[in-house]
């Protein structure tokens, strides 16, 4: 790739590219010396398990290893005993040390369903905070006004409420920016949420005499609800490590704009790809499936999406129809849906018709038809359904 072109390969799905300037220029260098860039992503390992909102930036990551730059995942087993409060209106409790190590081994399993792990290091920020004495950890914290720290929304809306913040969540944002500086990190990865942190790493880098890192910052992505973040607390979420049966039907119960969303942050489709999908006229039902296929084999295999979307016809398209169904047979030919219920009599009149399509209890083929001015070419034969009860094969002569 140009430049052009891997800065726009990077920027897809991102919210923040702070300063893009910097991203070129760090490009430029590397293709010109060979060394390739150092670029980090730090998880605290709070729970056991990761859900496809954290493999957002986790993509971002896999993108700068696929232009062979070195990724960098930190385990935050030191961060993640203070608790990091973005986006928190509480205090988080603190875990114990054995509470992270355990969770982060099981990390370490799961970010290789997506990254090569011949071309990722592993490092853990206990290896230079636990080394950081009291004397450096107060010159750490000289870096930093308190001004700084509080113009933080979280902060700023919790002194507004008169709600507590403890004196370890203002060092929080100081910790997590020295990881930057102990790495010596080129670019780091984030979500939105993290933008105050990131930008507090490059700082510290600037005061550290080091050459600051840019920050690129991606959405956090919509739960199975469409409104709330993705959050097993919520239980609107997609485990990774979750079988392959139960991811599919979970995108399949997603809304269709939340499907081009999902296509956006967690697939490798393009921005040129996912718009001739949506003005393709192909059945949104169609192209959920296919979106279910691509998450599922990112994490299980190809073999085992064909495999959940056979378990899910099975369960969900077909599990309502009857063994025994009333054929007809009629003049093959092109029909509005609504003249061929009328004709059929699975209807008494066409504004009954209009009335169940638009109230989604008409099925083709098990396919719920929503659009009253839909039309049907009939070859040989279709599926009717009207409600729960009513079956019709029609069949084209």
């Amino acid at each position: 790739m140009t430049i052009d072109e891997q800065i726009a390969f990077l920027k897809k799905g991102s919210v923040d590219v702070i300063r893009e300037d910097d991203l070129r220029k760090k490009l430029e260098k590397s293709q010109k010396t060979g060394k390739p860039l150092l670029v980090k992503y730090g998880a605290d390992p709070t729970a056991p398990d990761i859900h496809l909102g954290h493999t957002v930036v986790i993509r971002k990551l896999k993108a700068f290893q696929e232009l062979g730059h070195t990724a960098i995942f930190l385990i935050g087993d030191f961060t993640g005993m203070i608790g990091d409060p973005s986006g928190k209106s509480a205090t988080r409790p603190m875990l114990t040390r054995e509470e992270i190590l355990a969770n982060a081994e099981s990390y370490k399993t799961q970010i290789f369903k997506l990254l090569d792990p011949e071309k990722t290091v592993i490092r853990f920020n206990s290896e230079w905070m636990d080394k950081l004495g009291a004397a450096d950890f107060v010159r750490l914290t000289s870096r930093v006004t308190v001004k700084q720290i509080l113009e933080r929304d979280d902060f700023t809306k919790r002194l507004t409420e008169e709600k507590p913040i403890a004196l370890h969540e203002l060092l929080y944002p100081l910790v997590q920016g020295y990881d930057s500086v102990a790495l010596n990190s080129d670019v780091e990865l984030g979500g939105t949420d993290q933008k105050f942190n990131l930008l507090v790493g490059r700082n510290l880098q600037r005061e550290s005499n080091q050459e600051p890192q840019v920050v690129i910052t991606t959405p956090l992505l919509e739960g199975l609800d469409g409104v709330q973040k993705m959050s097993k607390s919520i239980g609107n979420y997609i485990g990774i490590d979750e079988p392959p049966s139960e991811m599919f039907g979970k995108v399949m119960s997603i809304s269709d704009d939340l499907m081009w969303r999902y296509y956006e942050l967690l697939t490798d489709s393009t921005t040129g790809e996912i718009e001739a999908m949506k003005t393709s006229g192909e059945n949104p039902r169609n192209l959920k499936v296919n979106l279910a296929k691509l998450i599922i084999k990112d994490f299980h295999s190809f073999e085992k999406a064909n495999e959940a979307e056979d378990e899910f016809n099975r369960r969900f398209v077909k599990k309502e129809i009857p063994d025994e169904i009333e054929e007809t047979q009629i003049a093959a030919g092109n029909y509005k849906l609504v003249d061929l219920l009328v004709q059929t009599n699975l209807v008494a009149s066409k504004g009954e018709a209009r009335r169940l399509i638009e109230q989604s209890g008409v099925k083709i083929g098990g396919e719920k038809i929503s659009n009253v001015q839909a039309e049907i070419e009939l070859k040989d034969e279709v599926l009717l359904q009207v409600g729960k009860r009513k079956f019709l094969r029609v069949k084209g002569s």
